[in-house]
């Protein structure tokens, strides 16, 4: 990458490495059908330790380079540091990464099955395990009124449940952020969807049912999110044991 203004070499070594995730993440989703053939595809990333932002754009299937991305880097204030900067001077999601500094990336996408429960304006149930593992969550909500700015509804659904992962985008795709980087964003989407589509295709054998008994204290314990000796109630209540 050519030098950029006001970016340090550790930030241009971050960029070219998420540059190098982004290129990787778009091949598995594709290779996967994760990803819906319009390709729309965009990742925000935050450079570690600084108040600025890598937006990387997927091309599509049109481009010239069907795996690529146009890359620019903007900081909070506006300031644009790398490549072109269309918009407004506040980006996206801005807000969100102000708000949340344990928040490293977020992603809009279309998906096939996070796609069809946008279609239908529905709230997606978290019945998959390995997308209640490491969460507490148990449904993704779904974006409706865009009267509401959408970085506005995603703090809404943040401050009612810390640990939700994602937003179903009615009629349109879906938004997921994670607390890792992009690597780790890109295998929450491909969790999703796959949650998803299963969910869906349980529709013909009568409907995706609630976790049986013990899965909830299997997966959190699994997860880390509960001692090894707590026990769990099938509800999702908590039993650490008393401190001898």
């Amino acid at each position: 990458m050519s030098a950029a203004p006001g970016l340090t070499d550790d930030a241009r070594a971050f960029v070219t490495r998420t540059q190098a995730e982004a290129r990787k993440a778009v091949q598995v989703l594709k290779e996967t059908r994760v990803l819906s053939p319009s390709g729309t595809l965009f990742f925000t990333v935050r450079i570690p330790g600084e108040e600025k932002l890598i937006n990387l754009a997927h091309t599509g299937p049109w481009g010239v380079d069907p795996d690529g991305f146009n890359t620019n880097v903007v900081g909070f204030d506006g300031t644009a540091y790398l490549g072109k900067v269309n918009g407004p001077a506040e980006g996206r999601y801005t807000k969100l990464f102000r708000q949340y500094p344990d928040i490293q990336a977020i992603s809009h996408v279309h998906t096939p099955h996070l796609g069809a429960y946008s279609q239908a304006h529905a709230v997606l149930p978290l019945l998959y395990v390995p997308n209640r593992r490491f969460r507490f969550s148990a449904e993704i909500p779904v974006y409706v009124d865009r009267r509401q700015a959408e970085v506005d509804f995603i703090l809404d659904s943040l401050a009612k449940d810390k640990e939700v992962p994602a937003i179903v985008e009615a009629n349109g795709g879906a938004t997921v952020w994670s607390w890792k980087g992009l690597i780790g964003l890109a295998n929450d989407i491909l969790l999703l969807e796959e949650g998803a589509q299963f969910q869906l295709l349980a529709a013909a054998l009568g409907g995706a049912l609630p976790f049986g008994p013990g899965v909830l204290q299997q997966q959190w314990r699994m997860g880390g999110l509960v001692p090894p000796d707590a026990t769990v109630d099938d509800d999702g209540t908590i039993h650490a044991l008393a401190a001898e």
